[in-house]
């Protein structure tokens, strides 16, 4: 009799623990993996979409134009004449396309 109500409470333990650890990570995937994916996918079809001409932001905040591109850099021409050469990767903002869409209220 007693071995049985041992039995029961532990088996009883072991899911009241497996349930709120599986809602856990079902949490963790909806609000941290899910968005990082989405934004990683829309990033890596920003990239895909620029081309020679195009206005770009980088990650480090300078602004210039896009005049040269190969597999995995561009070639950018600042505002001052110069010429830097960055990663893809390193694109945050297509500007030209941020300029001439209109703000949302």
């Amino acid at each position: 009799m007693i071995s049985t109500v041992i039995l029961q409470a532990a088996g009883g333990g072991m899911l009241g623990t497996i349930v709120p650890m599986v809602l856990i990570m079902v949490v963790f995937y909806f609000f941290m993996i899910r968005p990082q994916i989405k934004k990683a996918k829309d990033h890596k079809k920003l990239v895909a979409d620029l081309g020679i001409g195009d206005k770009i932001v980088t990650t480090a905040g300078i602004h210039g134009k896009i005049v040269g591109a190969n597999d995995t850099t561009f070639l950018i021409e600042t505002e001052g004449g110069g010429k830097i050469r960055f990663d893809k990767s390193a694109i945050s903002l297509d500007a030209t396309k941020a300029s001439t869409t209109p703000a949302k209220v």
